[in-house]
């Protein structure tokens, strides 16, 4: 199965790749201009995730949530767990009860497809990887991102050779086609929100292509929705 997907998205990839030109990191104002509001309601957004990692052993891990993803997600023995709040379009609804104030702005913002907490353990490393196609971007909020030993932000994010530490509060929009890589180099959980949001002025045929994509994605996600619950 990992390498059916891998082969599928290098595909997906390549096509995506000859059409659509942009930088690794794009400018949130323009190409998601909502990110604005989750950036200003980022304290309670920060609230509700952490009352979910007060019960972060019944949060799946993302390889249990998305098998062909083991190499990144089981490789070093630290976790990296996942609770899906909007998987494709699709409402993970007992989910989003339990977050009302996050659940509210993702409702208002019909371009947000996918979102999700994301809990990296102390120490967790996510080896370099790529995403599966450009009809969509990563918008990227931290909620709870831990400092070293050295007083500096110790989760470290590249994209593209590129390092980002991202404080509290800080965001970035990013294509996650381009190779990507994550280390939490602390002694605590990093807590980020993860958007996946569509990408605006596609040309037509990738707009048609990605609805298709999503579409197949999504009914995956209602079929593995028992899955995605913690």
């Amino acid at each position: 199965m990992p390498d059916i997907y891998s082969h599928t998205a290098n595909i997906v990839r390549n096509i995506f790749d000859r059409r659509i030109h942009t930088p690794a990191v794009l400018d949130a104002d323009r190409f998601f201009p909502r990110g604005a509001e989750f950036v200003g309601s980022w304290e309670q957004i920060r609230d509700e995730a952490l009352t979910i990692a007060g019960g972060l052993h019944s949060v799946p891990r993302f390889h249990e949530l998305m098998s062909a993803q083991r190499a990144i997600s089981a490789n070093d023995g630290h976790d990296w767990r996942v609770f899906v709040l909007k998987a494709y379009g699709h409402d993970v609804r007992q989910n989003l009860e339990r977050c009302p104030a996050t659940a509210e702005l993702i409702r208002r913002c019909p371009s947000v497809l996918s979102a999700s907490y994301s809990f990296l353990a102390p120490g967790k490393h996510i080896p370099p990887h790529r995403g599966p196609f450009r009809g969509v971007l990563r918008f990227h909020l931290g909620l709870s991102m831990p400092r070293g030993d050295d007083g500096r932000l110790g989760a470290v994010l590249w994209v593209d050779g590129v390092e980002h530490r991202l404080a509290n509060g800080g965001a970035l929009l990013w294509d996650d086609t381009y190779t990507h890589e994550v280390l939490n180099a602390t002694g605590e959980v990093r807590i980020a929100l993860l958007l996946d949001v569509w990408r605006p002025e596609m040309p037509a045929d990738m707009v048609a292509l990605s609805h298709l994509i999503v579409a197949g994605a999504r009914l995956a996600a209602y079929v593995n929705t028992a899955s995605f619950s913690a």
